[in-house]
């Protein structure tokens, strides 16, 4: 893919981003047909910004018969270690980015499948018996595990199902559990393609983003730390990088120091139908701050707006994931844009 990055006036900290200031995006994608041999994609246009995700599709029935299918969106698997908590949109619920879909039109109820690991076992059937909710982030999974017979509750810490909060006193009348376990979600649904028309599918959510309270491949005046990972990953280019020594410089007249967002799309899984080709793709990356540097990997990427970016490409091979790098400002004040 070449690589394409897109540049604005900033300024970066000069210090190193460590883990402990971190925090996760997961990486979540597009819609899976159980079928591959009668229904093709014609078009997928893909909107990805900070604040949410839209995808519209239109399916074509290649043949003379009606197709019926499953239709899956695999939500991301998310880990209930509290010293590893990922960017969760709203960390009470089970549709934890808020997912919704429409077919031609009229809102769809999608099914939700759950199923809880750990240490790659399927317990499902142990927090279903004790009624603890699946979701490990809610507070109504810790009041149930704080409800918990004592046996039980050192059985599944022996298992790896819950580890004590280390948050804790370490007194016995104030020991915490925690869920430590793997929930894997997702929403599915039964379609109907009817022969030789086109079906129009949308769904949207709120990304997964991810971040660090400041740069974390650039300080010192050098590029060090995550500098390799992130030129490969997200496309940073010598146009990327003399905005980023300018920024340097910059900041000692009194700029506003910058950290960064990630977001991860996962293209790749999508290609279970007809041609395994999308006719018609288009993406638009919409950094949202004027101010802010996004970059990302695409082939023949064009400015569309003051903040957006636009690709299209005919009879499109999903062979790489989507991942975009956004530098924000610690002080959006955007009345101070180029």
């Amino acid at each position: 893919m070449l690589r394409y990055v897109l540049t604005a006036a900033l300024a970066l900290l000069a210090a190193p981003a460590f883990a402990n200031d971190s925090v996760a995006e997961l990486g979540t994608g597009g819609l899976i047909l159980s079928r591959s041999d009668a229904v093709a994609m014609q078009s997928e246009d893909l909107f990805i910004s900070p604040e949410k995700v839209t995808v519209d599709y239109v399916f074509h029935n290649n043949t003379d018969r009606d197709v019926d299918a499953i239709v899956a969106f695999p939500m991301p698997d998310i880990e209930g270690d509290p010293e590893e908590r990922p960017a969760l949109p709203n960390d009470q619920s089970d549709n934890f980015l808020g997912f919704e879909v429409t077919i031609d039109g009229a809102p769809a109820k999608p099914q939700l499948e759950q199923k809880v690991f750990a240490l790659g076992i399927d317990i499902s059937a142990d927090l279903k018996a004790q009624n603890v909710p699946f979701y490990p982030f809610g507070d109504a999974a810790k009041a149930a595990l704080a409800k918990l017979p004592q046996a039980v509750t050192d059985d599944w810490v022996n298992r790896g199902i819950i580890i004590e909060d280390t948050g804790g006193d370490g007194t016995e009348a104030k020991k915490v559990y925690t869920p430590f376990w793997q929930l894997r979600s997702t929403y599915w649904w039964r379609s109907t393609f009817p022969a030789s028309k086109d079906v129009h599918v949308s769904h949207r959510y709120k990304p997964s983003v991810g971040g660090t309270s400041s740069v974390s491949f650039f300080y010192d005046g050098k590029f060090q730390g995550q500098y390799a990972t992130y030129k490969t990953r997200y496309c940073m280019d010598d146009t990327f990088e003399n905005a980023v020594r300018k920024a340097a410089k910059d900041d000692a007249d009194g700029y506003s120091k910058y950290y960064e967002n990630r977001i991860a799309y996962i293209l790749t899984t999508g290609g279970n139908w007809a041609a395994g080709s999308i006719g018609k793709f288009k993406l638009t990356v919409d950094k949202g701050n004027p101010r802010a540097l996004v970059s990302f990997c695409g082939d023949n990427v064009k400015k569309v707006g003051p903040t957006t970016f636009e690709m299209t490409a005919d009879d499109f091979d999903p062979e790489h994931d989507i991942d975009i790098l956004l530098l924000e400002p610690s002080d959006r004040n955007d009345g101070n844009a180029n």
